[in-house]
C-alpha cells in the first residue's frame, strides 16, 4: 500500500488542541481532534476506523463546523488505496 505523506497544518493543529482542552467538545471530537495531532509529523496516516469515522462526521448536519473541518483533514490523510 502507498502512504500518504500529507501532514496536519499548523491552523488545524491548533483547532484540535482547543478540542482537546475543552470541556464541552464531543468524545467523537476529541478523537477526531487526538488523530489529527498524531499527524502532525510525517509518517502517521489515518487508520480505517477513523477514517469510517470522519467519513460519517463529514455527512451528518449534527456535527460542528470545526469538528467537521478536523475530520476533513483526518480524512485528507488516509491511505488513498483503502
Amino acid at each position: 500500500m502507498g502512504t500518504n505523506k500529507k501532514v496536519t497544518s499548523k491552523q488545524v493543529s491548533s483547532l484540535a488542541g482547543r478540542v482537546l482542552h475543552s470541556s464541552s467538545a464531543s468524545q467523537t471530537a476529541k478523537s477526531l481532534a487526538a488523530s489529527a495531532l498524531s499527524q502532525r509529523q510525517k509518517g502517521n496516516q489515518t487508520g480505517s476506523q477513523m477514517e469510517d469515522l470522519a467519513s460519517k462526521v463529514l455527512s451528518s448536519s449534527k456535527y460542528s463546523r470545526e469538528t467537521k473541518v478536523i475530520a476533513g483533514s483526518v480524512l485528507a490523510q488516509s491511505n488513498k488505496e483503502r
